[in-house]
Parts: C-alpha cells; sequence; structure tokens
C-alpha cells in the first residue's frame, strides 16, 4: 500500500508522514530518535504532548511511553493520551493504526498488539521506532521468529542506520543464529561503534559461545559512550558485564558492578528492579555474600505487591521479595496463583496456570530453603520457560536456581547433567569447574 504525502502533512526524521503541527516534531522526533537510540530525551514528548493537544502522533507516543512504565497503572496513565489523540480527528492512515495499537496495547490484548503492529510494519517499513514497539511486544512473547522477521523486512527500506542491523542482529541472536547476530552487529557498528543495542546483541552472542573473555573486553571498551543513555540500557549493558565477571569467577568485581552501575540508576523502573534481582540471586548462587542488599531493593520491590502484568517480571519481583524475607511474598504468591482462574491479563490465564505458576511456586520454594521442592516445580516447566518472554541470558536465572536447588538436594545425576551441559558456555568458569568436581566425588562415593 502506498501512501503519499498529503497537503497539511509533515514528515518526522524517519520519513514517516504525520498530520502534527509542525511545532511538535521536535518533541516527536527527540521520541522516535531517543527511543530508537535508547537515549533519554523520549521522554520529551510528555512535555510537547500536553503542550499540543491538537497533535495525534505526539499524545500517541506519550501512551506507548506510559506503557513502557510496566506497571498496573500504566493504562490509567496512558489513556488520557490516546482518548487526546483520537478527539484530534483527521488522522492519517499510519497514525490510526498507532491508536489502534495502543488502544489494544492498553486493554494487554497482545495478540491484536502483534497483528496490528506486523501489518503497520508491512506497510511502514521506515518506521523504525514502530518496529521497536512491535519487536518489543514479540520479545515478550518469546516469538524471537517474528522479531527476526520483522526487521529483516525493515533492513533494506533503513541500510543507512545503524538501529535496524541491531534489532536484526538481536533476532538472529534469540533465534540461536549466532554468526548472522555477529555479522549484523558488526554491520551496525560499522555505521556507529556507539550503538548501544548492536553492544547488547554481541554481549548475548559471546555468551552463547563460552567467549566470555572476548565479550567481556568488548563491552569494556564500549562502555564509556553508555553513559547518558536510559537506565535501562545503562544498567543492562552492565549487568551483561558482570554476567561475564562472575563466569570467570571475578565476583568481588560483579558486585561492584551492582552496586555502582545497576543499582540506583531508577530504582523505581521494573528493569532496573529485575536487573538487580537476578544479579544479586546469581552473585548468590556464586557463593558471594551480598549482605543487606536485598533489603536495599525491598522498599522498590513492594510496591510490585500486586503486579501480575507481565509473569516474566513478576516471577522475579516474588523471588527478590522471597529472598529479603518480606511479608508481602504470600500476597504476590496468592495473586499468581489467582491469575490460573482470573487472570488480569484474560490471555495469560493458561500461560500462568501451565508455566509462571510451577515456577513461582519452585522459585519461592528455593529462597525458603525447600530445595527438593523448588527442583521438582522448576523442571516441571524447565522446557517452557521461553513462553514467558525474556532473553536466552535472562531466563537462565531460572535455569541457575534449578541447578542450585538440585546440587542442596543432592539430586547429583541430573546436576551433573546440568553442569557439563553449561560448560559449552562457561568453559573457563571456576566456579562451575569446582562445582562439576565437587559432584564426581559425590558420584563416586
Amino acid at each position: 500500500m502506498k501512501h503519499n504525502t498529503s497537503s497539511g502533512e509533515s514528515t518526522d526524521s524517519f520519513g514517516s508522514t504525520t498530520t502534527s503541527p509542525q511545532a511538535a516534531l521536535p518533541g516527536i522526533n527527540d521520541f522516535a530518535e531517543g527511543f530508537v537510540s535508547y537515549q533519554t530525551r523520549a521522554v520529551n514528548v510528555l512535555e510537547c504532548a500536553d503542550n499540543h493537544p491538537d497533535s495525534a502522533l505526539a499524545n500517541i507516543y506519550a501512551g506507548m511511553l506510559w506503557m513502557f512504565l510496566e506497571r498496573p497503572e500504566a493504562p490509567e496513565k496512558s489513556i488520557p493520551y490516546a482518548q487526546r489523540a483520537e478527539r484530534v480527528g483527521g488522522l492519517n492512515a499510519r497514525e490510526r493504526g498507532m491508536l489502534a495499537l495502543l488502544q489494544a496495547w492498553q486493554q494487554y490484548d497482545h495478540q491484536q498488539v502483534l497483528a496490528i503492529g506486523t501489518q503497520l510494519c508491512a506497510e511502514y517499513p521506515r518506521d523504525l521506532p514502530l518496529l521497536k514497539v512491535v519487536q518489543y511486544h514479540a520479545f515478550n512473547a518469546g516469538d524471537a521468529a517474528l522479531m527476526l522477521r520483522l526487521a529483516l523486512a525493515a533492513e533494506p527500506h533503513n541500510g543507512h542506520l545503524a538501529a535496524v542491523h541491531s534489532m536484526v542482529a538481536f533476532g538472529h541472536e534469540q533465534s540461536h543464529h549466532l554468526a548472522e547476530a555477529e555479522t549484523a552487529a558488526h554491520r551496525a557498528l560499522a555505521i556507529d561503534p556507539n550503538e548501544p543495542w548492536a553492544h547488547h546483541a554481541l554481549a548475548h552472542v559471546h555468551l552463547g559461545r563460552g567467549t566470555g573473555k572476548e565479550g567481556l573486553a568488548l563491552l569494556e571498551a564500549s562502555a564509556p559512550s553508555w553513559d547518558g543513555l536510559n537506565s535501562f540500557m545503562f544498567t543492562h549493558n552492565w549487568w551483561h558485564v558482570a554476567l561475564f565477571e562472575i563466569a570467570r569467577g571475578e565476583v568481588v568485581t560483579a558486585l561492584r558492578i551492582h552496586d555502582e552501575r545497576c543499582w540506583g540508576i531508577q530504582p523505581d523502573y521494573s528493569q532496573d528492579q529485575i536487573g538487580a534481582v537476578s544479579l544479586l540471586a546469581r552473585l548468590e548462587l556464586a557463593a558471594v555474600d551480598v549482605g543487606d542488599r536485598w533489603q536495599d531493593l525491598l522498599p522498590f520491590l513492594e510496591t510490585r505487591r500486586d503486579d501480575v502484568i507481565q509473569p516474566f517480571l513478576s516471577l522475579q519481583y516474588l523471588y527478590g521479595l522471597a529472598r529479603a524475607g518480606s511479608a508481602l511474598t504470600d500476597e504476590l504468591l496468592t495473586l499468581i496463583r489467582a491469575q490460573a482462574e482470573q487472570p488480569v491479563v484474560k490471555q495469560d490465564r493458561i500461560l500462568w496456570r501451565d508455566v509462571a505458576i510451577p515456577a513461582a511456586e519452585g522459585m519461592v520454594a528455593h529462597a525458603r530453603g525447600e530445595h527438593d521442592r523448588a527442583a521438582r516445580e522448576l523442571a516441571s516447566v524447565r522446557h517452557e520457560l521461553w513462553r514467558i518472554g525474556g532473553s536466552h541470558a535472562q531466563r537462565d536465572l531460572f535455569e541457575q536456581v534449578l541447578l542450585d536447588a538440585r546440587l542442596r538436594a543432592g539430586d547429583w545425576q541430573a546436576a551433573r547433567k546440568t553442569l557439563e551441559h553449561r560448560r559449552g558456555w562457561e568453559p573457563d568458569s571456576p566456579i562451575l569447574q569446582q562445582r562439576l568436581q565437587d559432584v564426581y566425588q559425590q558420584l563416586n562415593d
């Protein structure tokens, strides 16, 4: 379908037309460019939308920004912007599609979001902010194939932009195409050496290959360029650095990264919270005393006691609450159990029932020292956890908790198989080698 620029329409920095007034374009472009490149100026669209109630697109983007809050109250914050955009009237086809996508998102109708988004990406292949939004939803749905397919379709139309190649790279990596992911990431870096999502994709590639030394060197060389990015990109890339440090046994360095680079940047944000939870958990699993750091997270995690919007996030909030010994652990666990019958997000009922609830029971059991039960529950859903979203690297937290539960429960044969498999991507880990040696000793006694 062709879309011609009609009189009265302007064009944003990605070549997409908008009915918005010229005065709103700087705020629109701040979101479009900032969102794709993880720059903090993306939030400028909120002021732009408030100053330009006659700009449907600015208000649509502002509504999307609120949905990225990833909290139960996000729709309440977002809906007024969608209503304002709807009142503007005279929207072009792209804007009508974007508004429909936003409204489906506000209803947590993930299937409709992906259906609308996939169609819009086909019609507007130069619209990289749209592609980024749709990839986000495909990622949360565990649909790596869709992430990749959408990015590959956009690549011929945006080959001069680093961002599209890094989106292709991550789609390839999540599809286990490591060579293709590496090629695409380096294509992005040839255009812009500071492209942070390409650094991120390469972190995943090196993790998957077991080439942690090379991955660490790349990230450390790139790290200065992350200063000033939004908290997700800054803390998450540093989180990857910490994973490489743990893998080589440098747990003190990893703990310092947690304190200085991963926690406290924007502690009320979902992604900062789960990054800290998973990093502290991995450090404890590596036999590190993390002191009172769980208590530092507790005030922020306790605000999540009613948050069952995304199972992947809720499982980590739950584990953090349990490790901190919060009385609200059981409150969130009770709410999680209820999602099998009366889910907040109706489409997720089966996902909660079959995957996320057993995982939640297992994570709480592990946090409370009930290792036999933890191993049983987590093992029952081990091969289905991809359905809750998150990356391979992020979901590895559940695999590590399962391994620890098996070790503590004395299930030496299952632990041995897992440890030998893990050597493929942690070949030089002294922690893994010591665990494997201990398991062999137990089996031989």
